[in-house]
């Protein structure tokens, strides 16, 4: 698949100075995308003159590709049949987060700063293997409502996840995570969205599974 952006100028009228006819020089821009569909490929640019077209070979010349970068948020939530309580404790335990969110392939946690973790991602995008990873801080925790995070280096993100009661043995978990979109990703940044946010809530109803394991451990007073 290829996207092609072309902007054509008309020649300039007729000069005195037969140097200045190159200005009259028509561009076309093309940036290719290649490799099963979506890797950004260098931005490459034609230069050719109309005032001779015989000369049928385009002077190609390749510039870094440079993208702005954008932000994605993507949230999800779910009912679970454990307290909030449970649910913080059980959440609090980065480094069994990768028991059940299926893109994190590891957390570990800093001993000498028990607030700094650090993190790596690991999963098959759109036919392509990823992977990614940073340091994250945790921020000053809300016990049993909130805990919350940024990165400090690796893959710009942060996020929270506030845990809202629905009675004495029930809490909703609202999950939201927001990211600075990888360059080799642009291309397919409006179907990462959705992708991403169904994997954020297939870790959730997996999380919902180990809370109520980690419950049935808990000695019945």
């Amino acid at each position: 698949m290829s996207f092609v952006a072309c902007v054509s100028l008309p020649p300039s009228p007729p000069l005195s100075h037969p140097k200045n006819t190159e200005k009259g020089a028509a561009f076309s821009a093309f940036s290719s995308i290649s490799g099963r569909g979506f890797w950004p490929c260098p931005n490459a640019f034609f230069l050719r003159n109309p005032s001779h077209p015989s000369r049928g070979k385009p002077f190609l010349k390749h510039r870094p590709f440079s993208p702005i970068m954008e932000w994605q948020d993507c949230s999800t939530e779910l009912e679970v049949d454990v307290p909030c309580s449970l649910a913080f404790d059980c959440y609090s335990d980065r480094e069994t987060i990768p028991k059940w969110m299926p893109f994190i392939s590891s957390v570990k946690v800093l001993e000498d700063k028990p607030d700094l973790s650090r993190w790596s991602l690991k999963y098959e995008v759109f036919g392509r293997n990823v992977e990614f990873s940073w340091l994250a801080r945790n921020l000053q925790p809300i016990p049993n409502q909130k805990i919350h995070w940024r990165s400090l280096e690796g893959l710009p993100n942060r996020g929270a996840v506030r845990f809202f009661p629905k009675g004495p043995s029930s809490c909703r978990i609202q999950l939201t995570v927001s990211y600075e979109i990888p360059e080799i990703l642009i291309p397919v940044a409006s179907a990462l969205k959705p992708f991403l946010e169904g994997l954020l809530a297939q870790g959730l109803q997996r999380f919902a599974v180990v809370a109520k394991e980690y419950q049935r451990k808990i000695p019945q007073a």
